[in-house]
C-alpha cells in the first residue's frame, strides 16, 4: 500500500472521524482539504437502497446543475444537414452527418456527448460497440435523442447531466471543480440529491439514501448526514 503524502495526511486530519457534516459544510470542507496544482472535479457518491437488477428499481435521470460543471463539455450533433446550422448556433463543437459517422467507425470519439435525431438513430446501432462503453450513445431517456437539438445542445453546455446507478447501488457523478466556491458546490449537489430523491422507485423499501459522500480528485472523502439531504 502506498503510504500517505504530506498533504493526503493533513488532509485526513482535518476531517472528523465519525461525523455526518451538512452539505455547507462538506463543501467547504471539500475546498479546504483539495491540493492539487490543477482544477481538481468535486464527485459525489451516493449508496441507494435499491437492487438495480430489478427493473423497478432502476434509478436514472438528468440534471441540469444550477452552476455548471466547470468542464468545457464537447458535444457532437449528429443531424441532417438542415438542422446543422440550429445545432451550430446553440452551441455544438461539431456538427454534421455522415463524415463525423465515418470518422467514429475509424475510431475517434474525442467529445463528451452526443445528441442526435430520432431519425438518425438507426445509423448510430451499428457503432454501438464503440459509443456504447464510452457512454457516448444518444438516449432519449437522456434528451440527447430529439428534434429540439438548439434546446439540447444548450442544456447540455449549461451543465446538463445524467447519471445511473451502477450495480452496487451506487450514483456517481461529478458536480463541479474545487474552484467554484463553497456556495455553488452546495448548490450543485443539492440539486442533485434533489432530483435523486424525486425519482425514488416506488418498489424500493426501507432506507432509501444510505450514505452520501463528496470528494475531490485525489482528496479523502467526507461524509454527508442524509437527513440534511
Amino acid at each position: 500500500m502506498a503510504k500517505a503524502t504530506k498533504n493526503q495526511k493533513e488532509a485526513r486530519a482535518k476531517i472528523e472521524k465519525d461525523k455526518l457534516y451538512s452539505i455547507e459544510e462538506a463543501s467547504a470542507l471539500i475546498k479546504e482539504i483539495t491540493s492539487t496544482k490543477f482544477d481538481a472535479s468535486v464527485d459525489l457518491a451516493v449508496r441507494l437502497g435499491v437492487d438495480p437488477r430489478k427493473a423497478n428499481q432502476m434509478v436514472r435521470g438528468v440534471v441540469t446543475l444550477p452552476h455548471g460543471t466547470g468542464k468545457d463539455v464537447k458535444v457532437l450533433a449528429l443531424v441532417t444537414p438542415d438542422k446543422e446550422a440550429e445545432a451550430t448556433e446553440a452551441g455544438a463543437d461539431y456538427a454534421g452527418l455522415d463524415e463525423y459517422l465515418e470518422k467514429i467507425k475509424g475510431g475517434w470519439t474525442d467529445v463528451d456527448v452526443i445528441i442526435t435525431m430520432p431519425s438518425v438513430m438507426g445509423k448510430l446501432g451499428p457503432l454501438g460497440r464503440i459509443l456504447g462503453p464510452r457512454g457516448l450513445m444518444p438516449n432519449p431517456k437522456t434528451g440527447t435523442v430529439t428534434m429540439d437539438i438548439a434546446k439540447a445542445v444548450s442544456e447540455v453546455k449549461a451543465g446538463k447531466i445524467d447519471f445511473k446507478v451502477d450495480k452496487t447501488g451506487i450514483v456517481h457523478a461529478a458536480i463541479g471543480k474545487a474552484s467554484f466556491s463553497a456556495d455553488k458546490i452546495a448548490g450543485n449537489a443539492k440539486e442533485l440529491l434533489d432530483t435523486l430523491n424525486k425519482l425514488k422507485p416506488t418498489a424500493s423499501k426501507g432506507i432509501y439514501m444510505k450514505s452520501v459522500f463528496m470528494s475531490s480528485t485525489m482528496s479523502p472523502s467526507v461524509q454527508l448526514d442524509p437527513k440534511t439531504v
